[in-house]
C-alpha cells in the first residue's frame, strides 16, 4: 500500500526512472522512505515523449544470455538495476524484435515492470505543490505539501525530471505550438512547417513529420551538431539524422542557421516567420502553415529557487555538490535527468552521461547508499585489498565495471591507503569528490573519453595534498588487463605505497561501495 501523508527520513518525488531507481535501492537497503509522484503510474517521460520516433538508447538483448555478467548491463542502457532476479534486464522482455532502440510504449512497460517488481509502493496522483522549511526536534527540514497531504523528511530527492517546456519570450511565440502538445503526425499532412530548435527533439519532430508534411524547416542560431562528429552524447543522435541528410542532398528539408525575430498571423491564415540569418544578417520571411517550438526544457522545482536552491542555465538545472545535493540547500538531493548538473571534472569539456538513463541510474544508486548512511549512520564495509591484489582488481574494472563505462570521466573505483597495510576498497564515488575532500591517500580509477573516439583509462592519485593523473594508453577492444596495463597500473600503485598515509581531513565523507 502506498506510503500516507506523514513524517518520513527520506521522501522521493517522482516515478519515473531516477525515482524508481532511488525507490528501489532505499527499499533493498531498508531504509524507510515515501515515493509520491504527480502522473498516475510510473514511467515520467516516458509516457508521454518521444512523440514519434524509437528511443535514442540501445538494449542489445543477445550478447549475454547471463543477466549477471557485466557485459549484459554495459549492452543495455534502459533497464535500471537491481539484484532481484526477476526485475534484472527487464528491457530486453519488451522488445519486439524490429530494433534494439526500444519504442516509447515498450519502454514504459519496462519502468512499469521494474516499479511493480523492485521499487514497491508509490503513491499516484499525489502531486508536489509547495514546500516549507522547518526545523523540527526529529530533525525534520522539509514539508512537502501535496495533494495527498503533509508528507514531512529530514531528506528529500527530487527526480522530476527536466520536462516542462520552454519557449523563448519571442513576439508571436503563442502561435507556434509547444513540443509537448505536438499532434499526431498525420495531422501535418500537406502542411508547410516550420521548427524552432536543431537539437534531438527538433529532429525527432521532423524525422516523424517527414512521410506526411508538404515541406519542412528547423532553423536555429547555430549549427547543427552531431554525435557522429562530436563522437559523444552531445549533439543530434544519428537515429534523428534522416531529416539532415534530405537538406544536404538537396531532398526538400530546409536547414537554416537563424535567429528568430517574431512571428505573425497573415490575412490567409498562414504564420509569417521573420528570422535573421546568422553571419551576414539578412532578413528572412518563411511562410508556413504550422510552427513547433522545439526550444528546450526546464526542471520543473517549484518553489525550491524561493527557499535557496541555486539553478543555472536555460535549463534552470540546480546547482549540485558531487553527491547530487543542492549546494545552497542540504538535505534537497537530486535524481534521473536531473544529475546532469552536476558537472564534474570534464578534463576534455565532454560532459557525464547523467542526462541519460544509461548514466543517471548509477548516480540514483549511489545516491540511495549514501543517504542510508546519512539516515541511520550505517557504514559500508570497505575491505582490505592487498597490493598485489589490487593491480586484478583495478584491470577487472577497467575491463568490465559498467559504472566506469557508462559514467566516464565522472565515477571512479577508489582504493585507499591503510594504516595497516595494503588498501581499503572504498567502492564507487563522484571523482571529484574524491580529489577533493581529501583524507588517506588513495588512487581512483576512471575511464576517459576525450571526443576523438578514444575511450582510455586514467588513474588519478592523491598523496599528501597533491593529485596527479597517470594517462594509460587507449586500446581499441576495450580490454585493459594485458601485460602492459598492469605493469602501468603497478607502477602507479607503487608510487601510492611510498607516498606514506594521510591522517583523513576533518569532515571528510566515507565511501560507497
Amino acid at each position: 500500500m502506498a506510503q500516507p501523508a506523514g513524517s518520513y527520513p527520506v521522501v522521493v518525488v517522482g516515478s519515473g526512472p531516477g525515482g524508481l531507481q532511488v525507490a528501489a535501492e532505499l527499499k533493498a537497503l531498508g531504509v524507510h522512505h515515501a515515493v509520491i509522484s504527480a502522473d498516475p503510474a510510473p514511467g515520467g517521460m516516458f509516457r508521454r515523449w518521444p512523440h514519434f520516433q524509437r528511443l535514442l538508447s540501445w538494449t542489445k538483448p543477445y550478447v549475454t544470455d547471463d543477466l549477471g555478467d557485466p557485459l549484459a548491463e554495459r549492452a543495455d542502457w534502459n533497464s535500471l538495476l537491481t539484484e532481484l532476479p526477476d526485475a534484472r534486464g527487464l528491457q530486453r522482455g519488451f522488445l519486439d524484435g524490429t530494433s534494439s532502440f526500444p519504442s516509447r510504449a515498450e519502454m514504459e512497460a519496462n519502468l512499469v515492470a521494474f516499479a511493480e517488481r523492485a521499487a514497491g509502493d508509490v503513491r499516484y496522483d499525489c502531486a508536489w505543490q509547495a514546500t516549507r522549511l522547518v526545523e523540527d526536534p526529529d530533525g525534520t527540514r522539509f514539508v512537502l505539501e501535496t495533494q495527498g497531504g503533509e508528507y514531512r523528511a529530514r531528506h528529500v530527492v527530487m527526480a522530476v525530471g527536466v520536462a516542462e517546456p520552454w519557449s523563448p519570450p519571442t513576439p508571436g511565440i503563442e502561435l507556434a505550438t509547444s513540443y509537448a502538445d505536438v499532434g499526431p503526425a498525420p495531422q501535418y499532412k500537406g502542411q508547410r512547417v516550420l521548427i524552432i530548435g536543431k537539437q534531438n527533439s527538433g529532429f525527432e519532430l521532423a524525422s516523424g513529420m517527414l512521410p506526411w508534411a508538404r515541406s519542412l524547416a528547423l532553423v536555429s542560431p547555430s549549427p547543427t551538431s552531431l554525435s557522429v562528429v562530436t563522437k559523444t552524447l552531445v549533439g543530434v543522435r544519428a537515429r534523428y539524422l534522416q531529416p539532415f541528410e534530405d537538406a544536404v542532398l538537396g531532398g526538400g528539408v530546409t536547414i537554416l542557421d537563424a535567429s528568430l525575430e517574431r512571428i505573425e498571423r497573415t490575412a490567409d491564415g498562414s504564420l509569417a516567420v521573420h528570422l535573421r540569418r546568422a553571419g551576414p544578417g539578412d532578413p528572412l520571411v518563411a511562410e508556413v502553415d504550422a510552427v513547433v517550438a522545439a526550444t528546450g526544457f526546464q526542471t520543473p522545482l517549484r518553489d525550491l529557487p524561493s527557499l535557496g536552491v541555486a539553478v543555472t542555465g536555460q535549463s534552470r538545472l540546480p546547482v549540485q555538490t558531487s553527491w547530487w545535493e543542492s549546494a545552497t540547500l542540504p538535505g534537497i538531493h537530486f535524481a534521473g535527468t536531473i544529475t546532469q548538473g552536476a558537472r564534474g571534472l570534464r578534463r576534455h569539456g565532454v560532459p557525464s552521461n547523467s542526462g541519460a538513463v544509461h548514466g543517471a541510474r548509477y548516480n540514483a544508486r549511489l545516491l540511495a547508499r549514501r543517504l542510508a548512511g546519512l539516515v541511520d549512520g550505517r557504514v559500508v564495509d570497505q575491505p582490505l585489498v592487498a597490493h598485489d591484489a589490487a593491480v586484478d582488481l583495478i584491470t577487472r574494472e577497467l575491463t568490465t565495471s559498467p559504472e566506469l563505462f557508462h559514467q566516464r570521466g565522472y565515477l571512479a573505483r577508489v582504493l585507499a591507503s591503510d594504516a595497516a597495510g595494503g588498501l581499503r576498497d572504498e567502492g564507487t564515488q563522484p571523482l571529484t569528490h574524491v580529489l577533493d575532500a581529501g583524507g588517506s591517500d588513495a588512487v581512483a580509477v576512471t575511464l576517459e573519453a576525450d571526443g576523438s573516439g578514444s575511450i582510455y583509462p586514467v588513474l588519478f592519485t592523491r598523496i599528501g595534498d597533491a593529485t596527479a593523473e597517470h594517462v594509460l594508453d587507449a586500446d581499441p577492444r576495450l580490454r585493459y588487463d594485458g601485460d602492459e596495463t598492469r605493469k602501468a597500473i603497478a607502477s602507479v600503485l607503487q608510487r601510492l605505497s611510498r607516498g606514506g598515509t594521510q591522517r583523513p581531513k576533518a569532515g571528510s565523507a566515507g565511501g560507497v561501495s
